[in-house]
């Protein structure tokens, strides 16, 4: 008897089935947000920044949902538009440098080559930086140690760069499918940093 009240009043668990699904189907509604925070151009940081949080909050069964990510995507915008606008100026010099590699010029390969690594190092970092970020954290900082963990965790740098693979191949295929599947690199990143902290 004492079993059966103790039963009815502990709180109804969700199946792993049902709890796994339904994360799954908050990376891709969260996808859609963080593609809507995007058209800003140089907000994807921030972007990124709130999606990674509300999916946090989310896994952490902490309970927030639209208005919640808005206020973090204001907050993350503060210091993110620069990033982004950073973001975009050093695209624009890996595609110069591709440009002077096609063209034939004497070094032009290996220039072209390394700016593209370049560029993806520097999305990792980025992706991670947005991953573990706080309304209290400046950009800066952020960067510099989401540097350090991109080199200093090669395999789960690695995990974001087939992430990021997975979004071009989708958009690829089918450009609305990239759409929710932002969602899924927001949980990759916050993945790979929770899985960085309990090394």
């Amino acid at each position: 008897m004492a079993q059966a009240s103790a039963k009815a009043r502990s709180p109804r668990r969700e199946p792993v089935l049902g709890e796994r699904f339904s994360v799954f189907a908050e990376c891709l509604l969260t996808g859609v947000w963080i593609a809507v925070a995007c058209l800003g151009l140089v907000t994807y940081p921030a972007a990124f920044a709130a999606g990674a949080r509300h999916l946090r909050r989310r896994t952490a069964h902490v309970a927030g949902g639209w208005r919640e990510f808005l206020a973090d995507f204001r907050a993350a915008l503060r210091g993110g538009w620069f990033v982004g606008l950073a973001g975009w100026i050093a695209v624009a010099a890996v595609w110069v440098d591709v440009q002077a590699a096609r063209a034939g010029l004497p070094g032009g390969p290996l220039v072209g080559a390394v700016g593209l690594l370049a560029l993806i190092a520097a999305a990792v970092a980025g992706l991670r930086a947005a991953a573990t970020w706080t309304p209290d954290a400046a950009w800066r900082s952020l960067l510099r140690a989401a540097g350090r963990r991109t080199v200093l965790d090669p395999a789960g740098s690695f995990l974001l760069v087939g992430g990021v693979a997975v979004v071009a191949c989708s958009g690829w295929f089918s450009p609305p499918l990239a759409v929710p599947v932002l969602g899924a690199v927001a949980a990759a990143a916050v993945a790979v940093e929770e899985r960085y902290r309990h090394r």
